[in-house]
């Protein structure tokens, strides 16, 4: 089984490795429930999903006629106003079959103008507190990708009191001094408001480029047992975050293979030959 911690100060105590379904976005409702099996097997109790992921919502719908309180629900919104984020979560709820979400995140603020818009006067913000208000929502949370997320991230914290950030995390991509000191100052900040930290891309080995797209990652994963224990326990070994599986179902139980198996972290010099051999190289410049 998977070890568990705090999800921040939710009260919520999640698996430390958290279901990306991004994953489901473009299977069969029988893959979806295999892989739901899949989940039950390694006590994975934290599904983390959004409005975008393709027909995701819809896979997920089904087992929460049974197994709504066996997972911390998720998901998230691209819209930016009150009154499409409004909607947008309504939909969402409707497709996951539930009265309510544990978390609803604003899905990849990152650029400048976007941001002003959901922060400000009639924005997602402002449709976010009416539903905790309406109990439709529990928790806040914001998420982002590319180099320029943990800076913003920073800015959105000292904006609202979030009660979750997800960015990614992996050691080709914190060998940017820039990103990696963004990154430590948002996990700093999040630690001492006890504000949960999700990571992803912990399995992104490095753009498809000229290869033939083989998998339903938008990049190139790992696909070797050795190579998946080695990145997810370079990103476990790090206290208190969380790591979301890869979006693609077929890679999921090699995955929760190696977070069953964590006990330790592999040394640096270890990571610095594996970036080399296998050719790693990040997703953000």
């Amino acid at each position: 089984m998977i070890a568990k911690q705090p999800f921040g100060r939710t009260g919520q105590v999640s698996t430390r490795t958290i279901f990306g379904a991004a994953a489901l976005g473009r299977v069969s409702q029988a893959e979806a429930d295999r892989t739901l099996e899949v989940l039950q097997q390694y006590g994975v109790n934290h599904i983390d999903t959004a409005a975008s992921y393709g027909d995701a919502e819809l896979r997920i719908g089904p087992w929460m006629k049974h197994h709504r309180q066996d997972f911390f629900l998720a998901t998230k919104t691209e819209k930016r106003t009150y009154k499409e984020a409004r909607e947008e979560l309504h939909r969402s709820l409707d497709k996951l079959q539930v009265d309510s979400v544990d978390l609803w995140q604003f899905h990849y603020l990152v650029g400048e103008a976007e941001w002003e818009v959901a922060m400000g006067p009639g924005g997602v913000l402002e449709a976010a507190l009416e539903a905790r208000e309406q109990g439709l929502i529990r928790f806040i949370g914001v998420t982002g990708h590319d180099v320029a997320i943990a800076e913003m991230h920073l800015r959105s914290l000292n904006r609202f009191d979030f009660d979750s950030v997800l960015l990614p995390y992996n050691y080709i991509l914190m060998q940017n001094p820039v990103y990696a000191a963004n990154f430590e100052k948002v996990l700093k900040l999040c630690q001492a408001r006890n504000t949960a930290v999700q990571t992803i891309k912990s399995l992104a080995r490095r753009p498809w480029g000229n290869r033939p797209q083989i998998r339903a990652t938008w990049y190139e994963p790992f696909e070797e047992q050795a190579d998946i224990d080695r990145a997810a326990h370079w990103v476990l070994n790090r206290p208190g975050i969380f790591l979301n599986t890869t979006g693609d179902i077929h890679l999921l139980p090699k995955v929760l293979d190696a977070a069953s198996r964590f006990e330790a972290g592999p040394p640096e010099a270890e990571m610095a030959v594996a970036a080399e051999q296998l050719e790693m190289v990040p997703l953000f410049e």
